[in-house]
């Protein structure tokens, strides 16, 4: 019997090999789903006190390291107290970042009916106003993971990042840019949300724009103002090594928080997926493509902590609002059935996984051989 393919056009990254047993029968795909829901379920049932004081805990080291880490800055004529400080306040910032402002504004917390620990109310440390990223991130990326030409995770609109992307001399500069991007990261993701790259395209209009652009210049105007004057001005005659730490930490964010999420989307195993695989998408089907376009980072409980648990993104992607402390809990769950439905579970080490991304930035920069052939196929349906 014939059965047509959930995605006939389904590529994966950099023409790799195509991931193992992925041909599923629609019957198969729903009865994943099913089993992924009532994994779902059981874990909503199951949320309470330990996930409340896990996040209230996750605010207090989070508030204590930014407290002590801006109070050694202070002294930060020595030497010891201004790496102390510098490292405190990076690794406030990353929590803040990661584990907080990112699945806080997920709805991951909505349940407790916390006003100060919601996702309508939250703004975290980042030169991107909440509201923009959420549509951004929440609506657009989670919606179309990894699909070319709907998720605009997928480059960034700066970065050449699918052999589906049409080559231009620009992507020359792919590395480049990548770097750009990694350092700057916190305002890529604002030029991001504003989707900068229509605007310059012709395809959104200034006037179109102008209310993003006033929410994200009130957005830099704080974050500048606290970081780069306040906070140095405090230190009276300190002013340059405070200035010089608070440009350090939100540098290290930067390129943490870059690494970490490339790593999720970019390494080899994760696919990428062509637009007609959303045609008609079913729930089951959607779990699929959340399965297959994630990708794990293998590390203990402090690095899965600092990664905000986007260390275990193929459960992120999976069930984006279930508590962020849940995941480590119900991956062996999750890749138990990767392995029972043959399908590829995509998991390494951070630096494995990054210097692959980086392998993949750097080849796409290169036209494309015209004799070369295209990446392999992979059906997702037998």
């Amino acid at each position: 019997m014939t059965v047509t393919p959930i995605a006939p056009s389904v590529r994966p990254v950099a023409s790799r090999p195509a991931p193992e047993a992925t041909s599923l029968t629609p019957a198969q795909v729903e009865e994943l789903g099913r089993r992924l829901d009532a994994l779902r379920d059981r874990i909503v049932a199951d949320r309470g006190a330990r996930d409340a004081e896990y996040i209230h805990s996750v605010i207090r080291t989070q508030r204590y390291l930014e407290i002590g880490g801006r109070a050694l800055l202070f002294a930060g004529i020595l030497p010891p107290a201004w790496i102390a400080g510098t490292a405190m306040l990076s690794a406030s910032k990353i929590l803040e970042n990661m584990e907080l402002g990112h699945n806080i504004m997920h709805g991951q917390w909505d349940w407790m009916r916390d006003p100060k620990i919601h996702s309508t109310t939250w703004e975290w440390d980042n030169t991107s106003p909440a509201q923009a990223w959420k549509y951004t991130h929440n609506y657009e990326h989670h919606t179309f993971t990894n699909v070319v030409g709907r998720d605009r995770d997928v480059g960034y609109g700066i970065l050449r990042m699918s052999d589906e992307q049409a080559w231009h001399p620009y992507y020359l500069f792919n590395p480049l840019w990548n770097a750009l991007l990694a350092t700057f990261f916190q305002w890529g993701v604002a030029l991001h949300d504003l989707e900068a790259e229509k605007i310059a395209a012709g395809e959104k209009s200034w006037r179109s724009a102008w209310p993003q652009l006033k929410a994200i210049g009130r957005k830099v105007r704080k974050q500048f103002t606290k970081d780069y004057l306040v906070f140095p001005a405090l230190a009276g005659p300190f002013f340059l090594p405070v200035l010089a730490g608070n440009v350090t930490a939100n540098l290290v964010r930067n390129l943490w928080s870059h690494a970490i999420i490339f790593c999720g989307h970019f390494p080899d195993g994760a696919v990428q997926f062509d637009e007609s695989q959303l045609e008609d998408e079913t729930r089951g089907q959607w779990y699929l493509r959340q399965m297959l376009g994630s990708a794990n980072l293998e590390g203990g409980p402090l690095f899965h902590l600092m990664t905000g648990n986007l260390s275990f993104q193929i459960e992120h992607h999976l069930f984006p609002d279930l508590p962020s402390n849940r995941y480590a809990e119900i991956a062996p769950e999750v890749r138990a059935l990767c392995a029972e439905y043959g399908l590829k579970y995509t998991s390494g080490p951070l630096w494995t996984q990054y210097l692959q991304v980086l392998r993949t930035i750097n080849r796409l920069a290169r036209p494309p051989l015209r004799s070369a052939a295209r990446p392999p196929s992979c059906d997702l349906v037998a």
